[in-house]
């Protein structure tokens, strides 16, 4: 009790504006173009006006420095709540996969408690029998494991003991090593591993090996309700029956308690600017390490499998969530409730966007809009950075944005839609007309 008085007085005589995170340099100082970071701001403008999503934040980072912090539009579509960046907080979806889940795992392998390729029966051994035997902790971080991409936990259980169990009992969709299928039970596996070799649970465990070593104190599983207010709300009619703000969005990890491998995790962008950087480090910032480097160039590498997975993180492929300017060698991951982060070791670079697309959009495809915002964010940050000789890659003439492709159907006009009606009534044929898809964005509780 006393440390947290003494904590909570450190904080109250904190100068103003003084709120932690990495140090900010202007874009010249880290060899980057300012008038390009500056096109930014359109790109997410757009997305805001197209109804996408109501606001959101982007950190663009370079050399130990954040060139680029800014919180765009408002937490909802009320317009009285602005985004900020380093006090907003957002549920991050599976970025839970590799801030909190794939973390917990590298921490343990480099005290050599666990190693790849460990039978998760090993540490868990209810799961068990059949080809379950032969599954391994690398097959669970590169969701080669068999294991399908989920279950409706919240349909079948009725407590997280339950839910647990259920994840446990789930069976193999393929023969394990034999398919690629990306798994949010093949990551709460890890999790349960990760607590079974720590013996503690896995929000313990990262707040006091990670999360409170690295300073990300707004880095939480199940906030607090006194933070609410800052918390971005994301779904307003979910299964669950009421809007949800600072409550996990995703129905499976809240049947688990609201602490999963696959997802629960929330956090600011200033926070994952520090993990970032921790990252870029190679496992170490401001004197503490948190990994090895060797550790972090391993679970970073894309594996000898085809496509683009590493160990729990995944790697640019040139299209996607990275856009196709970011180096061969950067990894990162996204969130369904519209949250990315990327790492560029070449470019010694990182790019953040949290966003709660998933709350009452108002684009007819809030899922195209947050996909090409984030190619776009990702491209801006590569096509910014000068080469060695201070020259810069070509632009393209335009960007996803600019175009927004598939955003919005424009509706036909009446008179257009009269003109069919007659031309089909003089023809006597039978016209079928096709019926816009109802679930563009998946289930609630679908992960990315």
């Amino acid at each position: 009790m006393l440390l947290t008085l003494l904590t909570s007085l450190l904080l109250l005589g904190r100068p103003d504006g003084d709120e932690g995170g990495l140090p900010s340099k202007t874009p010249s100082a880290v060899g980057m173009s300012g008038v390009r970071l500056q096109r930014i701001d359109k790109v997410i403008a757009r997305a805001i006006k197209a109804g996408g999503f109501p606001g959101g934040v982007v950190i663009i980072g370079r050399r130990g420095a954040t060139v680029l912090e800014k919180g765009f539009g408002n937490l909802s579509w009320s317009g009285k709540s602005p985004v900020e960046p380093s006090r907003t907080i957002y549920d991050l979806a599976s970025l839970t996969k590799v801030v909190a889940t794939t973390t917990a795992i590298m921490v343990l392998y480099d005290q050599g408690k666990v190693h790849l390729d460990d039978r998760v029966s090993k540490y868990v051994p209810a799961f068990s029998g059949g080809m379950k035997d032969d599954i391994t902790i690398q097959q669970l971080l590169e969701h080669r494991s068999g294991l399908p991409a989920g279950r409706d936990l919240w349909r079948i259980a009725l407590t997280p003991g339950e839910a647990r169990q259920a994840v446990i009992e789930t069976p193999l969709e393929c023969e394990p090593g034999k398919c690629l299928i990306y798994s949010d039970i093949g990551a709460d596996m890890l999790a349960f591993v990760a607590e079974a070799i720590s013996g503690q649970r896995l929000d313990v465990f990262l707040q006091e090996r990670v999360f409170d070593p690295l300073g990300m104190h707004e880095t939480v599983f199940r906030p607090h309700w006194t933070l609410r207010d800052r918390i971005a709300p994301t779904e307003l009619t979910p299964p669950r029956g009421y809007p949800l703000r600072g409550e996990v969005h995703d129905e499976n990890a809240f049947a688990l308690g609201g602490v999963a491998g696959h997802a629960g995790l929330f956090s600011t962008a200033t926070d994952l600017a520090m993990f970032a950087q921790m990252m870029l480090n190679g496992g170490e910032i401001n004197g503490v390490r948190i990994v090895s480097d060797s550790t972090v160039a391993l679970f970073t590498a894309r594996t000898a499998h085809k496509g683009t997975r590493a160990l729990g993180w995944d790697t640019c492929g040139h299209d996607g969530s990275c856009g196709k300017y970011l180096s061969s060698r950067a990894y990162g991951h996204t969130g369904f409730t519209g949250t990315s982060l990327w790492i560029d070791p070449d470019r010694d670079l990182f790019v953040i966007l949290l966003t709660n697309r998933v709350h009452a959009a108002r684009a007819r495809r809030p899922a195209k809009v947050i996909a090409d915002v984030r190619a776009d964010v990702a491209d801006l940050a590569s096509l910014s950075v000068r080469d060695r000789d201070g020259d810069l890659m070509a632009m393209p003439a335009s960007f996803r944005a600019d175009k927004a492709i598939g955003w919005n159907r424009p509706s036909r006009s009446r008179s257009s839609r009269s003109k069919r009606s007659v031309a089909s009534k003089a023809s006597k044929k039978k016209v079928t007309v096709s019926r816009p898809t109802a679930a563009i964005d998946g289930p609630a509780s679908g992960s990315e």
